[in-house]
């Protein structure tokens, strides 16, 4: 497969299984008060996604394994760092625009304990099955090209998987989300995806890129159990 080959088909299977996945996880209801909607399509997500890899497997080098803790301390790091920089950087410029600083429509109908399972632990997996898992492996013979930032090389594959990744956010805008969350939403999903495309690519292994994932997605998991504590009067 040549190189420009990959990126279309690349590009253009990724969103197949998304918007498939985000299609027919609004079709089937699961009428559960504790599993959200979101876990039809995740799972349909993750589903299709290793369906790809495998089918692929020819041009998809996909590696996942347990790693040494110690190596996992400086990715988990900078994609919490990254995270908090991103967002107190964001803040700043809404409420210095006056504009209305918005939250994620998931913490006004998950608990704290519903937002670890299924957007901590589970939506971060899935979706680096799928971006990087898929997607930035199909791309790693294009590895070699790319920019430097910060003294590090960020190469093509992991720049065209954020950029996938943050755009894929934009359908929050079906959930009424205004145009400066996006905006926010966008950078911060695209400067994580960058933080995980460089370290999958410097160890070749999905779970330094799932364990980024997840260290971002931690401010959340304080955000929701603070919004808990206020709701309850704590």
């Amino acid at each position: 497969m040549k190189n420009y080959e990959r990126v279309i088909w690349g590009i253009l299977l990724t969103a197949i299984v998304f918007i498939i996945s985000v299609f027919i996880g609004e079709k089937i209801q699961l009428n559960n008060n504790f599993i959200p909607q979101s876990f039809v399509a995740d799972t349909l997500m993750l589903i299709l996604a290793i369906g790809l890899i495998w089918g692929l497997r020819k041009h998809v080098n996909y590696k996942i394994s347990l790693p040494k803790f110690k190596e996992t301390l400086r990715p988990m790091l900078f994609g919490f760092l990254a995270a908090v920089i991103i967002s107190v950087f964001m803040t700043v410029v809404g409420t210095s625009l006056g504009l209305e600083i918005e939250i994620h429509h998931v913490f006004d109908v998950m608990s704290p304990l519903q937002f670890i399972l299924f957007v901590f632990i589970y939506a971060s997996v899935v979706e680096e099955v799928l971006f990087r898992g898929f997607l930035q492996n199909i791309l790693t013979p294009l590895k070699d090209k790319g920019i430097q930032l910060f003294k590090r090389h960020i190469s093509i594959p992991v720049i065209i998987s954020a950029l996938a990744f943050s755009l894929a956010h934009l359908n929050l805008m079906r959930s009424g989300a205004g145009a400066f969350f996006l905006v926010r939403t966008l950078i911060f999903t695209f400067s994580i995806g960058l933080v995980a495309g460089y370290y999958q690519e410097k160890h070749n292994n999905n779970a330094y890129a799932i364990l980024v994932h997840m260290a971002a997605n931690f401010m959340g998991v304080i955000a929701a159990f603070l919004m808990s504590s206020q709701a309850a009067g704590i």
